[in-house]
């Protein structure tokens, strides 16, 4: 999706869509702009349902003040223009209250961003505004003097965040990582204590951001691997809506014949991909024109090693995630559904995915169909897309469980003889 061919009143109710349908703000809470090439701000209307937006509710401000549209402007537009002015290379700003970012401006802390890379790439530094009165020229100040300092994310005082960014997809994913990052922080302090990567380990992670493969062109695509790449995408949105993982994140892969397979692409908005966009991958060879994820060597080694793997997904759910950046390890045997399609789940070393793709594919074994990879992801494997898909949903609710149980009492996990019991009943391998 080309978001430059949009118009910016349609983008403001994608992205309104998005952050009120993931529960990110309320019906009368959070604001978007964008400013377009004429100088004219496009916002989001004060005092209307936020969940049932339409382009005709935007409201247009002219570089003379003039306003044009049926309602009035946010009662936050102040803080808006003044962001424009002190830095002219923004063309977005997105203001909203999601609950997690809003625990931490109530603690007058921020988000710890080391907790796994991805965030220090998407925000950055994160600046912190002093408590203002909302709509007043205060509070447009304050906020407007942190990102005069360089910071394109800020949290406020008791209220809420801030982000701009140079288009509106690129502020919403900025967002919506940092809401991830601090859903995930509060989790982890659920089961135990947080530890962040070091700088050293984030500058070494960004440096494996590149994939170098020789090209070939795909003149033939079986029918096969269209319905593939169609239920691919459909899993992928699905899983992205379950909020498995943000907008640029997460992997899917689904072995074909030989030894190609068909993974998603490196950086592309997960809710809107398309089956064209899937990547091709033959060998040592990658589908000309595109980039695939860059765990790519990853899937490629996991499918020559194991025959009995067809299906690959690398994700972050947050009650999972809360485990890869604790000092925590998740236990499966809490339900019989946990234990027979979760069975082990060792944890693996932060870099190992990348810098032994051939160790770390070793692991998956029929009774390890899962591995967390400390302050990264979660690696799952699985015979088909669904199978592999059903497997994620129940770790992550499995984890949900846990973390959710710590308020009310010790786990007590199922005992070995009753896991002998589920092992022979379902005819699992030890």
């Amino acid at each position: 999706m080309n978001l430059n061919l949009i118009h910016p009143a349609d983008q403001l109710v994608m992205f309104m869509e998005r952050i009120y349908g993931y529960g990110m703000t309320t019906t009368s809470g959070g604001n978007l702009s964008i400013l377009d090439d004429n100088g004219d701000i496009w916002i989001t209307p004060g005092s209307i349902d936020k969940g049932s937006l339409t382009r005709n509710d935007m409201v247009c401000i002219k570089p003379d003040g003039t306003i044009v549209g049926n309602h009035k402007p946010s009662s936050e537009y102040p803080f808006h223009q003044r962001i424009y002015k002190a830095r002219p290379d923004l063309k977005a700003v997105l203001h909203a209250h999601p609950p997690a970012l809003v625990a931490f401006s109530i603690v007058r802390k921020m988000p710890d961003t080391n907790l796994i890379p991805n965030v220090k790439f998407s925000c950055g530094d994160i600046g912190l505004a002093k408590y203002g009165l909302p709509g007043s020229t205060d509070l447009g100040d304050k906020i407007a003097a942190e990102f005069a300092k360089g910071f394109n994310t800020v949290v406020l005082e008791n209220h809420g965040v801030v982000v701009g960014s140079d288009t509106m997809f690129n502020a919403f994913k900025a967002f919506e990582t940092l809401d991830f990052c601090a859903r995930l922080e509060i989790d982890a302090y659920q089961i135990g204590k947080p530890s962040p990567l070091t700088d050293e380990q984030i500058e070494w992670y960004k440096s494996r951001q590149h994939v170098s493969m020789n090209e070939f062109v795909a003149n033939n695509i079986s029918s096969e691997e269209k319905d593939e790449r169609r239920k691919m995408c459909g899993l992928i949105k699905r899983a992205y809506n379950q909020q498995l993982f943000t907008s640029t994140q997460g992997t899917f892969s689904r072995r074909m014949d030989g030894d190609s397979f068909i993974i998603t692409p490196c950086d592309k908005d997960r809710k809107y991909l398309e089956p064209e966009d899937i990547v091709k991958i033959e060998g040592d060879y990658k589908e000309l024109g595109k980039i695939p994820s860059r765990s790519v060597a990853l899937h490629r080694e996991i499918y020559k090693q194991h025959p009995h793997i067809n299906s690959i997904i690398i994700a972050h759910p947050p009650c999972l995630m809360a485990f890869a950046v604790s000092d925590q390890e998740i236990d499966s045997r809490t339900i019989p559904e946990s234990y027979i399609l979760m069975r082990n789940i060792p944890k693996l070393e932060f870099g190992s995915n990348y810098m032994k793709p051939v160790e770390t594919a070793e692991v998956f074994q029929e009774n390890t169909p899962i591995a967390i990879v400390k302050n990264d992801c979660v690696i799952v494997t699985g015979n088909s897309l669904l199978d592999a898909f059903d497997r994620l949903e129940v770790a992550e609710y499995s984890a949900r469980a846990i973390i959710a149980a710590r308020d009310l009492g010790s786990v007590v996990a199922i005992n070995d003889e009753e896991i002998d019991d589920i092992i022979e009943a379902f005819h699992l391998k030890k």
